[in-house]
């Protein structure tokens, strides 16, 4: 990737940068994977920058909302309001109304307390809710465990045995339709083999549904699918045949039913980088710092999950290499991009990007010790 460091001098730090052209050719990736049974939903809690999600919507994808200013934000953007899915654990009443005003294609429902208001405020309505229920698969990832979902321990979903009591008392409901089923297992997977066992669970199910004569129009199977944030320019765009293959081969889908995926971080996290700048090189008894104008108010990934950046030297790319611990100013110790890392020789007033941090980054961003978020451009 390039950036366009003369234009980055003008603009006060720290900010996030897009580079439009390779969002542009991931969402051509993704295309050229999918077949006309196959549906993506953009998982826009990665990042709702408005000229992000103007370009998704523009190349025809519909979106995945866990929220009711997600969904707001969406429609803003373009997106139609029949590809939009909402999903979430907690949907507040403003929310669901606000599903149901637009018209949204269904609500990935959690729990039977969910579906009864749901089904209330619907009827109160005049309108039917098309309404998918998400199951726990207790299918474990490989990654961070704040970021699986997919256990029989987490609060997402519906438990596997409660699957068929579930959709039999939605059948019941006069303002409701059931049309398929949710999951998702976990976020920054690159073993195809977490998304294989996730097709043989879904392949269990559809088995039993079908000796009881239940069909499901929809299957969503999320997202999940990870980046390479070692080495962003090596690998820019993810490995999308590998793992659109997986769910070719290992889901054995029925007759019209269509697949629905989320994909969210594989689609904008190797767009997005945050810009800061180094305020000051302090040396300490035995670490050298680099204090920059960034900190986890603006990333917190690092500090959430212990995720590592890949941090580049827009200034001096080609400076000597030194070993600094890059730090933001926020008054907690754990204001930390990361330890002994080496990079060319900063000095005060240069500018670095902390890579691949196109989810995840902006839109967790807050206000701690006052601060103002961090503004989002594209293609200075």
């Amino acid at each position: 990737m390039s950036f366009p460091i003369e234009r980055f001098k003008e603009i006060r730090t720290p900010f996030y940068y897009y580079d439009t052209a390779l969002l542009d050719a991931t969402l051509e990736a993704i295309k050229q994977e999918l077949i006309p049974n196959y549906h993506m939903h953009y998982a826009v809690k990665a990042c709702t920058n408005p000229i992000v999600l103007k370009h998704i919507a523009k190349a025809g994808f519909g979106c995945d909302c866990v929220s009711g200013g997600e969904i707001q934000a969406c429609l803003e953007a373009g997106f139609n309001a029949e590809d939009i899915v909402f999903a979430g654990v907690g949907k507040s009443d403003w929310e669901i109304e606000l599903g149901l005003e637009a018209g949204i294609g269904f609500f990935n429902v959690e729990s039977i307390p969910e579906l009864e208001v749901i089904n209330e405020m619907a009827k109160e309505r005049g309108k039917i809710a098309r309404v998918s229920f998400r199951i726990n698969p207790n299918v474990g990832a490989h990654t961070h465990a704040n970021i699986t979902t997919g256990l029989a321990e987490n609060k997402f979903g519906i438990a596997m045995e409660d699957m068929e009591k579930v959709i039999r008392i939605a059948q019941e409901m006069q303002n409701v339709e059931f049309v398929g089923l949710h999951f998702h297992i976990g976020s920054q997977l690159l073993v195809m083999d977490d998304f294989a066992a996730l097709c043989e669970r879904i392949n269990e199910l559809q088995e039993k549904l079908d000796k009881v004569g239940i069909a499901i129009p929809n299957i969503n199977v999320g997202g999940g699918l990870g980046i390479d944030y070692q080495n962003p320019d090596g690998n820019p765009i993810p490995n999308f045949k590998a793992y659109f293959d997986t769910y070719k081969k290992g889901i054995q889908l029925r007759e019209g039913q269509q697949l629905h995926f989320e994909l969210g971080r594989a689609v904008v996290g190797q767009c997005g980088s945050l810009i800061t700048k180094v305020l000051f090189v302090k040396q300490g008894s035995v670490k050298q710092f680099a204090i920059v104008d960034a900190g986890f108010t603006d990333l917190i990934r690092p500090a959430l999950y212990d995720a590592f950046h890949f941090i580049q030297n827009l200034t001096s790319p080609d400076a000597p290499v030194e070993k600094y611990d890059v730090v933001g100013p926020i008054c907690e110790s754990s204001d930390v991009f990361i330890k002994d890392y080496d990079m060319p020789k900063v000095q005060r007033g240069d500018l670095i990007a902390l890579r691949s941090a196109g989810a995840y980054g902006e839109i967790m961003a807050s206000q701690y010790n006052c601060r103002q978020l961090p503004k989002g451009y594209a293609d200075l």
